[in-house]
């Protein structure tokens, strides 16, 4: 019998089906946006996905202990230590505080939150000690780590912190996943593309696309003239830091940057190593690992902004198959 999960913000599915590749089932999905939400609807009409806030939902009919795991991507930062000594009572609107209520109702076998890796920093680690604190408080062992997604089937260097908890009445750890050693470039993934697909994207602007045009593969604003520096880069030239991320164009032979929301961002390129143009819808669920039988919703800035946002789904679904063998161990301790 599979294991049994609700997934609070889950966007367009990128968590939600790398774990449902690593064997656990969706119970009830919750999502706030219009476009996210038709894109799951689309693909999964068998989940049972709300609409909505998740503050709005009543988790009490799941507080029959069948839910082995509560996940989703919940935005933490905006839960901020600063001001906020009191801790959840002077936050109550927070969406982290929503996923702790949910928690709490349900008390599912373990949770799983991802979040950007900024999160372990903020506010000089404050915000992290107390979301730890908050959660370990709900009798949860807590665990944390950053996983590069290149390092698990993904042609895409993204940085994200996966925090872990397992009630504390089990004497489990929770192992991350290894590395793989193979690790995936650009070549390996733009294959093949159908198309009706490929077509599906936007373009630079004329400016844009002329700068662009003196970068080579692997390249970024290190290889213009120092002129065209100046004028295209403004003021971020006279910052610190390396910043090659500005102008920059993808070789074959590397992974991809984070892909962002928008891939005409400006000064956060990521251009197709061949052609002068931002990478199409199609490529960019590809470089997130997302099937190609997986139908995204909406207008185009939509659809990037649904798969800038995923988690990558091998990604999702490696450490899903962690999540797995604690639940087995789990439930041969429940059955001695």
């Amino acid at each position: 019998m599979p294991y049994k999960s609700i997934e609070l913000c889950a966007g367009c599915g990128g968590l939600a089906l790398g774990l449902e590749e690593a064997g656990l089932e969706h119970d009830l999905l919750v999502e706030l946006k219009k476009w996210p939400c038709e894109t799951l609807k689309t693909n999964r009409p068998q989940w049972n996905i709300i609409h909505d806030s998740i503050e709005n939902v009543d988790y009490s009919s799941f507080a029959d202990g069948s839910i082995d795991l509560v996940s989703g991507g919940i935005p933490c930062q905006s839960f901020s230590y600063a001001g906020k000594r009191g801790g959840l009572h002077d936050d109550r609107g927070s969406v982290f505080y929503q996923f702790k209520k949910c928690v709490n109702t349900v008390k599912p076998k373990m949770f799983l939150i991802e979040n950007v890796k900024g999160l372990l920093t903020h506010e000089k680690g404050e915000t992290f000690k107390l979301i730890k604190k908050e959660l370990e408080s709900l009798g949860y062992k807590v665990y944390h780590k950053v996983l590069n997604s290149n390092e698990y089937d993904v042609a895409q260097k993204r940085h994200r912190v996966f925090i872990i908890g397992i009630k504390d009445c089990y004497d489990i750890e929770f192992e991350y996943p290894k590395p793989l050693e193979n690790k995936l470039v650009l070549r390996d993934v733009l294959q093949n593309i159908n198309t009706e697909d490929k077509d599906i994207g936007t373009e630079y602007n004329e400016k844009k696309k002329k700068v662009l045009e003196l970068v080579p593969p692997g390249g970024c604003w290190v290889n213009l003239p120092v002129e065209i520096q100046k004028s295209y880069m403004k003021k971020s030239y006279f910052s610190g830091g390396g910043k090659r991320g500005i102008a920059r164009r993808i070789s074959w032979d590397e992974p991809s940057l984070t892909l962002t929301t928008s891939p005409q961002q400006k000064q956060t390129e990521r251009c197709h190593p061949d052609e002068t143009r931002p990478f199409t819808v199609r490529e960019y669920a590809r470089i997130q690992s997302f099937p190609d039988t997986w139908k995204f919703e909406g207008p185009t800035t939509w659809l990037y902004k649904q798969i800038g946002n995923a988690v990558p789904v091998n990604l999702a679904k490696h450490v899903g198959f962690q999540v797995v063998k604690c639940l087995d161990k789990i439930n041969e301790i429940n059955n001695e």
